[in-house]
């Protein structure tokens, strides 16, 4: 085999994250910040039309206010382990202890929200991530970060493609027939904790199928 699809490092983590809006304790910072810039608009003569209700919903998809709920994760060949909890310090300390050894870390889209988020939650928390390698979000490279949509899309950013349809390319069972990220809130608000690890389990699968076949390994 070509040694330039044959240089992989000893220890990879196929990684997925599902996250919720902001917590309840945080409502209060939310709304002042969501006032602020129903006023900031006024002020410009410009009509700000976002509720307080979507404004929250949207705080899922940001490090900053959002929650993670769950992280599923597998190394190399390894069984794909789910870390889900209610207390997001306890899921952050976990991950960085199963992340500990790990040279590569590989994901879709991992590097401008996975992984980005994880380490924006640890930040709030005060949780050291705890790697062997220099944690760098550089661009325009493959490790220590592999983002299987980069890869793909060769940094291009006229080019998009979802996990789901890369999957389908690629001849692999999407994870996406039962459920997809915007739904995972509202099973959550309905008490399907199983469904949503087994889903986010299910991306991590996937994830590590499609890194291979991008690296001519199966």
């Amino acid at each position: 085999m070509n040694d330039y699809y044959n240089n992989s490092p000893k220890k990879i983590m196929f990684l997925d994250i599902e996250t919720l809006p902001a917590p309840e304790h945080m409502h209060e910072v939310l709304r002042e910040i969501h006032e602020f810039r129903k006023k900031k608009k006024r002020r410009n003569g410009e009509k700000y039309s976002v509720s307080f209700e979507q404004f929250l919903a949207g705080t899922g998809l940001d490090g900053t206010f959002g929650k993670i709920f769950c992280i599923s994760y597998a190394i190399d060949d390894g069984m794909v382990h789910c870390i889900c909890s209610e207390d997001e310090k306890k899921i952050l300390e976990s991950f960085w202890e199963a992340a500990e050894d790990v040279d590569l870390f590989v994901g879709f889209n991992v590097m401008d929200f996975d992984l980005k988020y994880v380490v924006q939650r640890s930040m709030v928390h005060g949780v050291r991530p705890r790697t062997k390698v220099r944690l760098s979000f550089a661009r325009y490279r493959s490790e220590p970060i592999y983002d299987l949509m980069h890869e793909w899309n060769q940094w291009s950013q006229r080019s998009g493609v979802s996990l789901d349809v890369l999957a389908r390319a690629f001849g692999i069972e999407s994870s996406k027939t039962k459920m997809d990220g915007s739904e995972v809130y509202s099973y959550y608000k309905k008490g399907k904790i199983r469904e949503i690890c087994d889903y986010c389990n299910a991306d991590v699968e996937v994830t590590r199928k499609i890194y291979r076949k991008m690296n001519f390994e199966g």
